[in-house]
C-alpha cells in the first residue's frame, strides 16, 4: 500500500554543515550591526531632540534677541524628536527579540552549534539603558512646558 499523503515540509531545507553554520553567524552578526544602528539613530534623534530645546532656550535667554513668533515651536520638535527616538528604540528591541527568537527556532537551531545560554547579547541592556535617557529626556522637557 502505498501513502498517498503529502509530506509536511519546512519552508526552507536545512542541512546541518559547515558553510549553513557560517552563514547562521554571518545572519546573527547582521542582526546585531543592524540593532546597532537603529541605536545609533535613536540616540542621535534623542540627542538632537534634547539639544534643540536647550539650544533656542539659551537664545531667547540672550539679552538683545528678538522674541519668536513661535516660542514653543523648539520644544514640541524637541519632543517629537525624542518620541521618535524612543519609539524606534522600542521598535528596534522588538524586531531584534523577534528575529534571534526565528534563528534560535525548529531546524535553524541545529545548526546554530552554540547552546541558547550563548545567545545573549549585552545590545539588549544598551537599549534599554538609553531607553531610560530617551525616557528621562523627554520627561524634562516636557513638564518645563507646564
Amino acid at each position: 500500500m502505498t501513502d498517498t499523503t503529502p509530506q509536511t515540509e519546512s519552508r526552507f531545507t536545512v542541512k546541518v554543515a559547515a558553510e549553513s553554520h557560517f552563514a547562521w553567524l554571518r545572519t546573527r552578526l547582521a542582526v546585531e550591526r543592524t540593532i546597532l544602528a537603529w541605536i545609533r539613530t535613536a540616540v542621535s534623534l534623542i540627542a538632537f531632540g534634547f539639544t534643540i530645546v536647550q539650544f533656542f532656550q539659551r537664545v531667547q535667554d540672550m539679552p538683545g534677541a528678538s522674541p519668536a513668533t513661535f516660542p514653543n515651536a523648539p520644544r514640541y520638535l524637541g519632543l517629537a524628536l525624542i518620541l521618535a527616538g524612543i519609539g524606534s528604540l522600542i521598535v528596534s528591541m522588538w524586531e531584534y527579540r523577534w528575529t534571534i527568537k526565528y534563528l534560535w527556532s525548529g531546524d535553524y537551531a541545529q545548526i546554530a552549534g552554540l547552546t541558547k545560554e550563548g545567545r545573549k547579547s549585552p545590545v539588549i541592556a544598551v537599549a534599554i539603558v538609553l531607553l531610560m535617557v530617551g525616557i528621562f529626556a523627554f520627561f524634562s522637557v516636557f513638564l518645563r512646558l507646564i
